[in-house]
């Protein structure tokens, strides 16, 4: 089954050039995807409001949509857990992604040679080396209910975040990101067997301090850049003040980063006998934090209300599409899962009005299908049953 939604004949054509503008799902297609035996549902560049009762499959389209960039999607699966059942699978999700006029096709799942848990991608019907070339052609940002309480919990959540805003402007992160973890669970193996070549351990070290580098500049320039636009910030959302923790974050503040590269080196063949003892790496960006206050009160992020927390990450998340947007850039998709459940009807509308202002196409999900009426005609409209789509329209 299609589902076709229609565009209203009313909406302004300035918005409709606006929009055009960004990356958009036209076509979403799920096939043995988590509760969807099969599904093809055609969508516009507006925002797309899923409403349904809890467990009626509204998230499991947010984390397909999710998919569509590299990585591992907003529920951080292994590939074969997004089988729809033990025996059905393998899933797949495919999707027509329009951007300035030019559509691609992309398509991804999981690979079913050797049993082995991996991921393909394919892009206008050729298979990809790897999912860095998803990047290239879609940014995707979420917020999740399970992200409520990001501030509270370890920093490992707040540097996936992060990593995530780096990754929606370069997809080379993933890979620098991966191949440092790589590097240290390489060097850890090796220094738990008790005789490991220190010529070996020297190569893998050097691998893991020019990652390391990399990567917290790239998360140094994201956040200073958000920084600039957070400052100019003037709507209703509370301006974060965001800054890194973390000893290669200090380093950078006060080393070249050559010098910062060596200091690293330093550090990880100095710890060789402890990291051997303890089991873990010691130094490194794995050990940074994202530190969030709210610019105007000055109170840290995780001592505010639910409602505060998420305003202050809706907050990030607009400040990086508004960046994008006066540099020209595409924009991200955004996925807001539940994200008006902690907002009252003012900071609601005030979401609306920036999403259609900004123009990039958001998918979000919610029970009460009266909170999303704010919209009006410039979003579509899909009710979720039992994982079926039924489209429909406000007044």
């Amino acid at each position: 089954m299609i589902l076709t939604l229609d565009r209203p004949r009313d909406q302004k054509i300035e918005t409709q050039e606006r929009i055009c503008r960004s990356p958009a799902v036209l076509r979403l297609t799920l096939q043995d995807f988590r509760s969807y035996e099969r599904l093809s549902v055609e969508t516009d560049p507006r925002p797309v409001v899923l409403t349904g009762r809890n467990g009626a499959g509204k998230t499991n389209l947010l984390e397909a949509v999710s998919l569509l960039a590299p990585g591992r999607g907003l529920r951080r699966a292994r590939s074969a857990e997004l089988d729809r059942r033990t025996g059905a699978g393998p899933w797949s999700v495919a999707a027509r992604v329009d951007h300035d006029g030019f559509v691609n096709s992309i398509g991804t799942g999981r690979a079913t040679d050797g049993g082995r848990d991996r991921r393909i991608v394919r892009i206008n019907g050729e298979t990809a080396s790897n999912q860095a070339a998803l990047g290239e052609l879609v940014a995707v940002l979420w917020l999740t209910p399970a992200m409520d309480r990001l501030f509270q919990e370890g920093a490992s959540e707040r540097r996936r975040f992060l990593d995530r805003l780096v990754l929606a402007n370069d997809p080379a992160h993933v890979g620098r990101v991966t191949g440092y973890h790589q590097a240290l669970k390489e060097r850890g193996r090796l220094l738990r067997t008790g005789r490991a070549d220190p010529a070996w351990l020297d190569a893998l070290e050097t691998r893991a301090a020019e990652a390391a580098i990399a990567i917290t500049a790239a998360r140094r320039q994201t956040v200073n850049a958000l920084s600039k636009v957070l400052s100019t910030n003037t709507g209703p959302f509370p301006r974060p003040n965001l800054t890194l923790a973390g000893t290669v974050d200090t380093w950078l503040d006060e080393l070249s980063a050559l010098d910062a590269e060596h200091k690293l080196l330093e550090a990880l063949k100095g710890d060789r006998a402890r990291d051997a003892e303890s089991g873990t790496t010691a130094t490194g960006p794995h050990r940074s934090d994202l530190i969030v206050h709210d610019s105007q009160s000055g109170v840290p992020a995780s001592e505010g209300s639910t409602g505060q927390q998420k305003a202050l990450l809706i907050s990030i998340c607009l400040a990086e599409a508004r960046r994008r947007a006066s540099l020209d850039l595409k924009l991200p998709i955004l996925l807001l899962d539940e994200v008006a459940a902690h907002l009252d009807g003012e900071k609601r509308r005030d979401l609306f009005d920036e999403l259609v202002s900004l123009g990039t196409q958001a998918w979000l999900t919610g029970t009460d299908a009266t909170v999303f009426h704010p919209f009006g005609q410039r979003a579509q409209y899909l009710s979720v049953n039992a994982s079926e789509l039924q489209p429909y329209d406000v007044q």
